[in-house]
């Protein structure tokens, strides 16, 4: 293994450390937008993702007479019975002045900008130059996601892109979202649910971040669980192709239900060494998946079987999340999980119905620099939610204050309920756990 590669390695635990920690401190809230990683599921089903495609470039190397990348991918994919989840770009052709950085770095592909699928060959990747890319992944079922039209940063990330341009606010995020979005729209008929953001960056200029521009587009955010590894750069193509099936091969053996409710991520497109050890490596990661009896399904089709990532089926808190989730209600927190123990807040109860709108009023909020009420800045995560419940007569504040992470009284639940539902309830209960159940029924 390379010095440059032990040093993504150690930064990428430094990241996952700290990521932890602030996760450790920040409070959880309700979100209309939610990170999905893995779901909670006992079956054996599983998801892929493809990042940065399609790729009418061919393998690298070739074994397979030329044939592009995306194609080789998808064809492998079909003959175990699998559909992918393609994270696809538009056109990275515009991303210029720029020049080619140092095999092997973060920067290979440009440093300023990313190209794909190589500096200087834009044009033979991306929707916009690929069309009959993505209409052979659609035919073959597979699912297209959102990894933006230019793949340009959504914000600064200083410790691996210093020198990356980025995306200067919310509004042109957004512009290149809905870019890619109309394009695949208009010439395919299909409708994007999922994005990912370039390199996972979130924090966009202006307090704002990639979920409240999913949230203006109705997206939920594309994560990952596993890692296939293909992207990093080792010795050899040999030990690159074996990074991407040996830790799944490890995983397994160790516990056969390791995949279940998993997604992993790919690349389909070449590496920081300019190889594409996912062409080999896919198939043997297919060949043990299947070996124990695993399906592969788009990640919207995994959702739809369980959204959540601490909740499978078959319980009543489930059956009611999920219920509520498919009305347009916001009954999970933006890490995905239900926290079924989690005092249930009268924030929390702005969220549940107002979540989706209440994203678009928070922005609006912030530009103006507007607090709706005395303790709720116009950052704070419910402060669009709570502006509309209040108006609603929903949960309503007082005196100027509407104390969003104060424990819901039943007098709250009870108004709260009978308001959006129309009907009185019989009683009302202190736990999200038991509050969903007791909303879905009332509702449905």
């Amino acid at each position: 293994m390379s010095l440059t590669t032990r040093a993504i390695g150690a930064a990428k635990k430094v990241k996952g450390r700290y990521a932890a920690r602030r996760r450790e401190r920040v409070p959880a809230y309700l979100s209309p937008v939610r990170r999905i990683e893995r779901v909670a599921l006992a079956e054996r089903v599983c998801a892929m993702t493809f990042d940065d495609g399609p790729c009418a470039l061919p393998a690298r190397p070739d074994r397979f007479d030329g044939k592009a990348l995306t194609l080789v991918l998808a064809e492998t994919l079909e003959r175990y019975g699998a559909r992918g989840t393609f994270d696809i770009v538009g056109d990275t052709s515009a991303n210029y002045p720029d020049r080619p950085g140092k095999e092997g770095t973060a920067s290979w592909g440009g440093v300023r900008y990313d190209h794909y699928p190589d500096y200087g060959q834009d044009r033979s990747g991306g929707a916009a130059n690929c069309p009959e890319l993505i209409g052979r992944l659609l035919a073959g079922g597979h699912e297209l996601t959102s990894h933006t039209y230019a793949h340009r940063l959504f914000g600064r990330k200083a410790l691996v892109y210093g020198r990356r341009a980025f995306q200067p606010g919310l509004d042109p995020v957004v512009e290149d979202l809905r870019r890619l979005h109309e394009l695949v729209r208009e010439r395919w008929g299909y409708t994007m649910r999922l994005g990912r953001p370039p390199h996972y960056v979130d924090a966009v200029a202006g307090g704002f971040s990639s979920y409240d521009a999913y949230a203006l587009m109705g997206y939920q955010y594309l994560a990952a669980g596993f890692d296939g590894a293909g992207w990093l750069p080792l010795g050899s193509y040999e030990q690159e192709t074996e990074a991407v099936w040996r830790p799944a091969e490890a995983a397994l053996a160790a516990d056969p239900d390791a995949f279940c409710g998993q997604i992993i991520f790919h690349k389909d497109g070449y590496n920081m060494a300019r190889r594409t050890p996912v062409a080999d490596g896919l198939e043997k990661q297919l060949a043990l998946l299947a070996d124990r009896g695993y399906r592969v399904v788009t990640v919207s089709e995994l959702l739809a079987m369980a959204p959540f990532r601490d909740i499978g089926p078959g319980t009543e808190l489930f059956q009611a999340a999920k219920a509520l989730l498919d009305r347009g209600w916001c009954p999970a927190f933006r890490d995905d999980t239900l926290r079924p123990d989690a005092p249930l807040t009268r924030g929390d109860l702005a969220m549940l119905v107002f979540g989706w709108p209440g994203a678009a009023r928070r922005i609006e909020l912030i530009r103006a620099g507007e607090a709706p009420f005395r303790d709720v800045p116009a950052g704070h995560p419910y402060a669009g939610a709570a502006l509309l419940a209040d108006r609603a007569g929903a949960v309503t504040a007082r005196n100027g204050l509407f104390r969003p992470m104060e424990p819901a009284s039943a007098g709250d639940q009870a108004a709260f309920l009978e308001t959006v539902t129309g009907r009185t309830p019989a009683g009302a209960t202190a736990d999200h756990g038991h509050f969903l159940p007791l909303a879905a029924e009332m509702l449905l």
